[in-house]
């Protein structure tokens, strides 16, 4: 149970503490590598993306359904003529970026330190594998700063709700901060919590939302989390 006067500061992970993303795409551009002896249309980053998406269900976000997806499309694009060794290579595609290294994005040990200092409840709620992601935070050398990590599924009104719920959280006190305005901001300003949206170079097709989503609700945006403690302290100052 989370009991403050201070707002409860909860972060994403991926692509917010650390990058994420680039992986990804990297490994997207590795697969393509592969496809093309069998494939030659030019939509094949769509169609790779479609098998995620179709794919979400069953394997949930991260590494291990994107490898799982990515296999399944080298078969179905090669019409089965795929080799092993191919197979062996998407493979290893995926464990390259379960085992990648965890680099901070600039000043986020720095502004989480501060807040931590300063009295501020903290939380991590990342959504993906739960094993991939316990790793990556264990490895980010930050999990000692949280008072509460959440690995979840999905990202939306009802497992926020539940979070809330579960740590006795008022939602007017509670302030969400990443890089995904789908799965960080607008399901929690819609509740009546508080967004902080910083903007990654790269955000996965799937994460996007129309230019209408984006200003129908008011949040707060940072180019650097390092802008947080201020704003932090100006916003809850102004409302005593």
């Amino acid at each position: 149970m989370l009991e403050t006067s201070l707002p409860i500061i909860a972060f994403d992970a991926d692509d917010t503490l650390w990058p994420n993303e680039d992986y990804f795409r990297e490994g997207e551009q590795e697969m393509l590598k592969l496809l093309r002896p069998y494939y030659q249309g030019d939509d094949l980053l769509d169609k790779l993306y479609q098998q995620e998406i179709k794919n979400l269900g069953i394997f949930g976000y991260g590494a291990k359904g994107f490898t799982l997806s990515m296999i399944e499309s080298l078969i179905e694009l090669s019409q089965g003529k795929v080799s092993g060794d191919d197979i062996q290579a998407v493979i290893n595609i995926g464990k390259s970026i379960m085992t990648c290294p965890i680099k901070l994005l600039p000043n986020v040990r720095e502004t989480i330190e501060s807040l931590k200092e300063f009295g501020y409840r903290l939380m991590i709620i990342t959504k993906g594998d739960l094993f991939d992601q316990e790793s990556k935070i264990a490895r980010s050398g930050l999990a000692d700063l949280f008072d509460i990590i959440e690995i979840v599924s999905e990202k939306d009104e009802e497992n926020y709700q539940r979070l809330f719920k579960k740590y006795n959280i008022t939602v007017n006190n509670f302030w969400m901060v990443g890089n995904s305005l789908k799965s960080d901001i607008l399901p929690v300003v819609r509740l009546g919590g508080h967004g902080v949206y910083i903007p990654y170079a790269s955000t996965w097709v799937h994460e996007a939302v129309s230019a209408e989503e984006a200003t129908e609700h008011n949040y707060f945006e940072l180019t650097s989390i390092s802008g947080l403690p201020d704003l932090l302290f100006n916003e809850y100052h102004n409302q005593l």
